[in-house]
C-alpha cells in the first residue's frame, strides 16, 4: 500500500521574506498611523502611506533591488501577505457590523432615511455617469463599461462609520443631535453600500446577462433572509453558550467563527466575502447576547495588527507616479469633485427636506462625505475582481483619504455656528445615547 507524499513545508527563504514583510509593514503602519493621529488626521492615512513607501510609488524608484527583495513578484509570495490582509479585512468588516447602533436609526428613522437616501442616490447616479465618460484606457482589459460605471457609482456613494465616529469623538460632538443624526444616516449608508457592493461584484464575476443580473440581485436578498431566519437563532444560541464563561475567550472565538463562516458562505455564492462578514456582524450586534467588553481582545487584535497590515498592503497597490500622466490626474480631479459634490449636495438636500438649517445640513454633509476604511475596501474588491486597474484603484483610494481629511475642519466651522439650544428645540433627537464611544476608533 503506497502512502501519499508529504505536503511540502514553506521554503525557508519564503518564510523569512514573509516575516520581514509583516514586521516592516506593521512597524511603518503603526508608526505613521500614530503620527497621523497626532496631527488630527485619520490613522488610515498613515497606514496607507506605509504601503506607499515600500511600494511602486517610492521604494521601487529609490532602491529597486531592496523593493524587489522585500516584495518579490512571485505570486505565491504575494499570496501569503494577501491572505493575512484578507483575514484582517473580513474581521474588520465583521467588527464594523457588530458596532452599528440600530437603535439610533429607529429613533431618527425619518430624518436619517431622508439624509441617507439623498446622500446615496445622488453620488451613485453621478458616479455611474462619470464611469461611462471616463477614458477607456483607464478600464482593465475586457471589463464591461456598465460594470465599471456601476462599480464607480458604488464607490462614490459609500460612507465610513468609523471615520465619522472617531471625528465626532475627537471633537466632542458625539452628544450633539447633529452628530448622532450623522451616525444614524451613516448606518443606513453602510447597510445599503455593502448590499450594492455585493450585487455589482456578482455582476463583475458572472457577466452581464439577464440571468446573471437576476441572480446578482436575488442572491444578496436570499443571504439576508436566510441569515435572519436561520442564522439569527443559531448566532443567538452560540453567543449565549459562549457568554456563560467568565473568560472572553469563548465569546471571541465564537464571534470570529461566525464571521469567517459567513464570509466563506458568500464567497461560495460568488458574492464578496466581506458582505457575508458584514451580515454576520449585524447578526451578532442584534442578537441581544453580545457582551462588548468580552469582544475587546478581538477588537484590539484586529485594529492593532490585522487592519494596519491590510491598509499597508492596500497602499502597496497604489502607484502615485501614475498621477504625472495628464489623463490620470484629470480623471482623479473629476472623480474627487463628483464624490465630494454628490455627498454634500445629497446630504444637504435630505437635511433641508427634513426642515434642518443650512449649517446643520452642511455638518451632515461633512460627516457623510468621509469615505475612509469603507472606500479602501471597495477599491480593493474592485482591484481583486479586475474591475479596477492600478490607476483607477489609486484614484479611489485618494478619494478615501481626501474626503476623510476634509471632515474635521468643515465640521468645526459648521458646528460652531449651530446653537445647541436651537438644535434641541428642533427635536432632531434626544441626547441619551452616549454609548457610541465603543465604536472602533483605530479602524479609521
Amino acid at each position: 500500500m503506497m502512502s501519499s507524499a508529504p505536503v511540502p513545508t514553506l521554503p525557508h527563504h519564503s518564510l523569512l521574506v514573509f516575516l520581514l514583510q509583516l514586521a516592516v509593514l506593521l512597524l511603518l503602519a503603526l508608526s505613521l498611523g500614530q503620527l497621523a493621529a497626532r496631527f488630527k488626521m485619520p490613522a488610515i492615512v498613515g497606514e496607507l502611506l506605509a504601503g506607499v513607501i515600500v511600494g511602486p510609488s517610492l521604494l521601487s524608484h529609490v532602491w529597486p533591488s531592496l523593493a524587489d527583495w522585500l516584495l518579490p513578484k512571485d505570486p505565491g509570495q504575494q499570496h501569503l501577505l494577501d491572505a493575512v490582509g484578507q483575514v484582517g479585512v473580513i474581521l474588520l468588516v465583521g467588527i464594523t457590523g457588530m458596532e452599528l447602533k440600530f437603535d439610533l436609526v429607529r429613533r431618527r428613522r425619518h430624518t436619517a432615511l431622508r439624509v441617507s437616501l439623498a446622500g446615496l442616490l445622488l453620488p451613485l447616479g453621478l458616479g455611474v455617469g462619470v464611469g461611462f465618460l471616463l477614458p477607456s484606457s483607464l478600464m482593465e482589459g475586457d471589463t464591461s463599461p456598465t460594470v465599471f460605471a456601476l462599480f464607480l457609482g458604488v464607490a462614490m456613494c459609500v460612507t465610513a462609520i468609523p471615520v465619522i465616529a472617531k471625528t465626532l469623538m475627537d471633537m466632542n460632538l458625539m452628544h450633539r443631535d447633529v452628530g448622532q443624526l450623522t451616525l444614524a444616516a451613516g448606518v443606513i449608508d453602510d447597510v445599503v453600500g455593502w448590499f450594492l457592493l455585493s450585487i455589482v461584484s456578482a455582476m463583475a464575476t458572472a457577466g452581464l446577462t439577464t440571468g446573471t443580473i437576476a441572480t446578482s440581485l436575488l442572491y444578496p436578498v436570499g443571504v439576508v433572509v436566510t441569515a435572519w431566519l436561520v442564522g439569527r437563532p443559531l448566532v443567538k444560541w452560540a453567543l449565549r453558550a459562549a457568554g456563560r464563561s467568565a473568560s472572553p475567550g469563548p465569546t471571541v472565538a465564537v464571534a470570529t467563527v461566525i464571521v469567517l463562516f459567513g464570509a466563506a458562505a458568500t464567497q461560495a455564492l460568488r458574492l464578496e466575502a466581506v458582505f457575508g462578514a458584514f451580515v454576520c456582524g449585524v447578526l451578532i450586534a442584534t442578537s441581544g447576547e453580545l457582551d462588548h467588553e468580552k469582544l475587546a481582545p478581538l477588537r484590539t487584535t484586529v485594529l492593532a495588527f490585522l487592519a494596519p497590515v491590510f491598509f499597508a498592503t492596500a497602499g502597496i497597490r497604489m502607484d502615485l507616479s501614475a498621477l504625472v500622466r495628464p489623463t490620470v490626474l484629470a480623471t482623479a480631479c473629476a472623480v474627487l469633485a463628483v464624490a465630494i459634490l454628490g455627498k454634500f449636495v445629497g446630504a444637504y438636500i435630505g437635511a433641508k427636506m427634513s426642515g434642518l438649517g443650512r449649517w446643520e445640513a452642511l455638518a451632515l454633509g461633512a460627516g457623510m462625505n468621509s469615505r475612509g476604511v469603507i472606500e479602501v475596501i471597495v477599491a480593493m474588491v474592485g482591484l481583486k475582481l479586475g474591475v479596477l486597474g492600478s490607476e483607477t484603484y489609486t484614484i479611489i483610494v485618494l478619494v478615501a483619504i481626501v474626503t476623510s481629511l476634509m471632515a474635521p475642519p468643515i465640521l468645526r466651522i459648521a458646528m460652531a455656528r449651530i446653537d445647541e439650544n436651537a438644535e434641541a428645540e428642533m427635536g432632531l433627537a434626544d441626547t441619551k445615547t452616549r454609548d457610541l464611544t465603543s465604536l472602533p476608533p483605530a479602524s479609521v
